[in-house]
């Protein structure tokens, strides 16, 4: 319950210390579940002191127990196990210090983990983690590659030199961190965020040698597995040998059997690049030559054609067509228009032999009355009627006299 205090009205600290250790003791007894990260065990004492530590945070406890809890587990147990502890909190009120006194320490079984593992392993499968469209490429050639692994490793040796022997020009940024124990979690986690951050790095590869299960469970850890997940650079997984199989391998965007196979899958081989740009480049260069020889072979062919080859023998040829044609023609128009001077001749005489002028020239005249019709019967006069007489080279004045 909250406390009425202020500056004016302190609490001493035994007060506090008394408080704490009262809502303290109202806890009841419970099941924790840690890694033995110290075990301390005197000679004659009747106590055993051990910290318990949760691998996923750097968050610690003390554990006290008495001889007897401990002896049951002492040939099975040492320092780095997971072990469960019913044990009810303790407040040490001269120290401030809390504690929690053991009744019973159960070591976590291989087999026991392992389901652990998988029941994880189906849950974070289910959020989509382990997902294939998740997984990003592993670029061509990496300038800068992240590596987290141990220090003075056989992982980070083999890593280093197997990827310098096939691309000596790659660069390596490397993180050391401890790859097993109670410091393996968050330091790993910190070193992919490390490398995530940078700009320079491409990919990063999280490489460990082989060990037991145990060993390998900081690499199964539910917070390292989510931090990859979050990861811009892709993540090369490299644990243990290939039977070994932590969550690790499933959320990375690319699983390596072996630190050595994570250098052959992440750098290329300098010597296989270089075959390959030869045998590209004598391809192109066939390629092109059969280009080339099959565009002259039709460039041949085409000026074999007689239109090229000569090509005004075609218009030469023509021209005699047209000039026989166009002698024809002007025969054939000559033919036409004597034929039509002739009829024309013909006509014309014709014309002028029925035309009344020729019928007057051979002295007939034509009498037309005033009104200028032609006289044709007598009954169309009367006396003294004077009448137009036409002649072939005039006319005169006629009187009519009956």
């Amino acid at each position: 319950m909250a406390l009425n205090t202020s500056a004016d009205a302190p609490l001493p600290v035994g007060e506090v210390s008394r408080l704490i250790g009262g809502w303290i003791d109202r806890l009841g007894a419970v099941w924790v579940e840690g890694q033995i990260t110290q075990l301390s065990r005197r000679p004659g004492a009747g106590v055993v002191f051990l910290t318990l530590r949760d691998p996923s945070h750097d968050i610690s406890v003390g554990v006290t127990c008495y001889r007897q809890v401990f002896d049951a587990i002492a040939d099975v147990v040492s320092e780095g196990a997971r072990v469960v502890v019913h044990a009810k909190p303790e407040w040490y009120a001269p120290r401030g210090q809390l504690s929690l006194r053991a009744v019973e320490i159960k070591p976590v079984g291989v087999g026991e983990l392992l389901a652990r593992l998988e029941q994880l392993k189906k849950s974070l499968a289910a959020e989509g983690l382990f997902a294939a469209e998740r997984k990003k490429p592993l670029p061509f050639l990496p300038q800068l590659v992240g590596l987290v692994t141990g220090r003075a490793s056989a992982a980070e040796r083999d890593v280093l030199e197997n990827a310098r022997h096939r691309w000596p020009a790659v660069r390596f940024e490397v993180r050391n961190v401890a790859v097993q124990g109670v410091h393996a979690v968050p330091q790993v986690v910190q070193a992919v965020k490390d490398l995530d951050a940078l700009d320079d790095v491409d990919v990063i590869i999280v490489a460990r040698g082989g060990g037991s299960v145990e060993d390998l469970l900081p690499f199964s850890d539910e917070q390292l597995v989510r931090a990859v997940a979050a990861c811009r650079t892709p993540v090369v997984s490299a644990i243990g040998h290939e039977p070994d199989n932590p969550l690790l391998d499933h959320v990375a965007d690319l699983r390596a059997s072996t630190p050595t196979d994570a250098a052959k899958k992440v750098v290329p081989d300098v010597g296989e690049e270089y075959e390959r740009v030869r045998f590209l480049r004598d391809r192109a260069r066939r390629c092109v030559g059969s280009f080339i020889e099959r565009e002259e072979r039709g460039l041949a062919h085409a000026l074999a054609r007689p239109s090229i080859e000569d090509p005004h023998r075609m218009v030469d040829e023509r021209a005699d067509h047209v000039a026989a044609l166009l002698d024809r023609g002007r025969r054939t128009l000559g033919h036409l228009l004597d034929r039509a001077d002739s009829e024309l001749t013909h006509t014309h005489a014709r014309v002028v032999a029925l035309s009344p002028a020729a019928t007057l020239k051979r002295g007939y005249a034509v009498l037309q009355k005033s009104d200028g019709h032609a006289v044709r019967s007598p009954d169309e006069v009367t006396a003294d009627e004077s009448l137009r007489a036409r002649v072939a080279e005039g006319e005169f004045t006629v009187r009519v006299d009956v």
